[in-house]
This record gives C-alpha cells, structure tokens and sequence, in this order.
C-alpha cells in the first residue's frame, strides 16, 4: 500500500493501524480519516481483493449524483443475462439465504447488503460511521439500519442498490 501511495500521493491515502481490530473497525477508521479532511462529497469503500473492479465506482457514484435523495448505494451482485457475475453456487444460495433471513428480521428488502462495495455522501459519515459497530460481520447491515433509524430519514428509500455488470 505504502509504494502505491508513494507513485500517487495525490490520490492514495494509507492510514496504518496501530492494532488489527476488524474489517468493520479498519473501514470506519478509514471513513473517518478520509472524511475528515473535508475534501470530498462523496466517500466510498471496496473490499481489498477487488473482487468489484473500480470501474464499476462510476455506475455507483452516477446514482448519487443523479438523485439528490440518495444517501448510500451500494453494489448488489445480481447474476442476470449482460452481467459477469463469477461466484460459486453454494456461496450464493447462501448469500439468498443470509439476506432473506436479514431482510424478514430487519424488516429491509435488501438483495445484497454484504457486497463490499459501498458509496455514500461524506456528510453522513459521522452517522453511519461514528460509533463503533456492535457486529464485526454484519456491520454492512448496521450502515443501512443506521440510515434508516436516522432522525429525518426514517426510511431505507436513502438507499439503493446498483446491480453490478462484474464482480469475481
């Protein structure tokens, strides 16, 4: 990470963690960090693998973009004709599984709340990110809840979910 920021310090941001706590807790460091600044409008995470190409950060910035109303989009891994959707069988019927069961419990129509790639307006960040989560494994779901719960908003129509055209 430290040699791709030193070819593009201008665009990569490496903020090293004392401790390893978590995926949950490293990407709220990291949105807190960033957001900090006071740079952006928009802030985003993926997961490290890049199982979602970066290309796919413009279909899911277009979306915050284009609807003022829009506070969170989010990728959805959606194996339909036109997309290239690599993902085992048993880890999807899993997946269908997971979310059912998230969205009867949570009372949320969420197709795929644990894709890891996520894009929100950075003035929410303090909201969807400033306490710690109480899950290490489902802190995607607690975003969206968070949203929800949020005085003012009330209503998971801040968020949308954005087929993506790749993911491997």
């Amino acid at each position: 990470l430290q040699r791709i920021h030193d070819e593009r310090p201008t665009r990569v941001i490496v903020l090293p963690l004392a401790k390893n706590s978590g995926k949950a807790e490293a990407v709220r460091q990291g949105v807190r960090h960033v957001t900090a600044l006071g740079r952006y409008t928009f802030v985003g995470y993926w997961d490290a693998d890049l199982s979602t190409p970066l290309d796919e950060s413009r279909r899911l910035l277009a979306v915050l973009e284009s609807d003022p109303g829009c506070r969170l989009v989010m990728g959805s891994r959606v194996k339909r004709l036109g997309a290239h959707i690599e993902r085992r069988v048993v880890r999807h019927v899993l997946g269908r599984l997971f979310s059912a069961t998230a969205s009867v419990m949570l009372g949320l129509s969420v197709y795929d709340s644990q894709c890891g790639a996520k894009m929100f307006r950075a003035v929410d960040a303090d909201l969807l990110f400033g306490a710690p989560f109480l899950s290490h494994w489902l802190f995607d779901l607690e975003i969206i809840i968070r949203l929800r719960d949020a005085p003012g908003v009330a209503s998971v129509s801040a968020t949308r979910e954005v087929p993506l055209n790749m993911w491997r």
